[in-house]
């Protein structure tokens, strides 16, 4: 096969499914929520987003209930282990997935590929800027633009070509990771952190809102740093997703539940003990604790949603299910939102709740955490019954419809 140019017309091939699947929504909800029970610990910090930068925040610190076996301690620990990293990976793969599926629609519609997701990609990738300077340091949505570029000109490969790059892919992020927890071990002293200074807790205690864009300006590449280190677990994280959806691991019926039911036996059982270990670890064992284990358990948590949905009926309109499944419909919308609500809530420009309780305990972050979702999930219903789509997505669906069709299928043919 002679490849003109950087394009391809897309194929038809197995995830070129109709409709949509009610796992993908459910879980898409699911990963929103589980990536704020992570992020509220770091908006309501002395510090807020720039406190990791000096290794003040623990994301995970189950090792300090041993000192403070109080109830609050323990549902601090607890909450922090369930959601470190595992709901990022998972909200990762689902976006593979849904890479796969507009990689189906091009090929139904007989559209070239990665075509029109090229300017897909550089709108999220804007919209991630915009993200990353108005509300949140440690914005995902750059990093998945970039990486998926790759993942989709992946997809127009071989089965033998994906397969290499994603195992690939996998193996350098190991690679990676524990080269860096090697150096980690060897300066313990410098990965404790000494806490954040004076001035970047009154930043986000009492500084105004133009500082704080100023502060994300002038550190723009450490903060950065996130999508760069994990860029090879982005890019196997896409294209395990396409895999899954390949394999019918989203699909209803007896044989998806089946490969369900095995990744909730794997992904849970060898995770929650990798998972567990690495935290126990200490300090320098983070990067392998977020990066490598919690990823193997959000293959768990793919098959735990989607047992849980297949025994309520599988068809995502249950009590609990409808609500999440709404969510991951405006996902876009809501993953901003959420982060939008938690700085006004907590930062100093807004009602400043992070410093007027700051040493009240942890119940008060939890109900702030499961207020937002409350409020996510009652928004998404309400406005999914007078709208198709969430507010993000209708914008990014109207900019890319004034994009001129020749441009938007614009990609080179392949001869055959």
């Amino acid at each position: 096969m002679d490849t003109t140019s950087a394009g391809a017309r897309a194929r038809p091939a197995p995830e070129a499914v109709r409709g949509r699947l009610p796992l993908l929504d459910v879980l898409r909800g699911t990963a929103i929520l589980g990536t704020l029970a992570t992020n509220i610990w770091v908006f309501t910090a002395p510090g807020a987003e720039m406190s990791l930068l000096s290794g003040s925040v623990q994301l995970v610190d189950v090792r300090g209930v041993l000192s403070d076996p109080s109830a609050g301690a323990a549902a601090e620990a607890l909450m922090r282990f369930a959601a470190n990293g595992k709901f990022l990976a998972l909200l990762t793969l689902l976006f593979g997935a849904g890479l796969a599926v507009q990689f189906g629609s091009a090929a139904r519609r007989g559209r070239r590929w990665p075509g029109r997701y090229t300017w897909r990609a550089l709108f999220l990738f804007v919209e991630g800027t915009v993200h990353f300077i108005l509300v949140f340091a440690w914005d995902v949505l750059m990093g998945y633009a970039v990486a998926s570029l790759v993942a989709a000109w992946v997809l127009t490969r071989s089965a033998r070509v994906r397969s290499a790059v994603m195992w690939g892919a996998g193996a350098l992020h190991a690679a990676v990771m524990g080269l860096l927890t090697w150096a980690l071990a060897a300066a313990p002293t410098a990965a404790a952190g000494s806490g954040p200074s004076p001035e970047v807790v009154r930043l986000y205690a009492e500084g105004a809102y133009t500082e704080q864009v100023a502060a994300r300006l002038q550190n723009a590449a450490v903060l950065r740093i996130e999508p760069v280190l994990t860029f090879f677990l982005l890019l196997f994280l896409f294209l395990a997703g396409v895999r899954l959806l390949r394999a019918g691991a989203f699909d209803p019926g007896p044989a998806g539940a089946a490969l369900r039911t095995r990744l909730l036996a794997w992904g849970l059982g060898a995770g929650v003990p990798l998972n567990a270990a690495t935290t126990l670890a200490g300090d320098a064992f983070f990067l392998v604790d977020r990066y490598v284990a919690a990823p193997v358990v959000a293959l768990g948590l793919v098959g735990l949603v989607g047992t849980l949905l297949d025994r309520s009926g599988g068809d995502g309109s249950g009590p609990l299910s409808r609500p999440l499944a709404c969510l991951g419909r405006t996902a876009l919308t809501g993953y901003v939102l959420q982060n939008v609500l938690a700085t006004v809530l907590c930062y100093g420009f807004g009602l400043g709740l992070a410093s007027r309780l700051a040493g009240s305990g942890p119940w008060w972050v939890i109900g702030l955490w499961a207020g937002i979702c409350l409020f996510l999930l009652a928004g998404s219903v309400l406005w999914l019954r007078r709208f198709d789509q969430g507010p993000l997505e209708a914008l990014q669906k109207a900019v890319l419809n004034r994009i001129p069709e020749r441009e938007r299928s614009a990609g080179a043919r392949v001869s055959r």
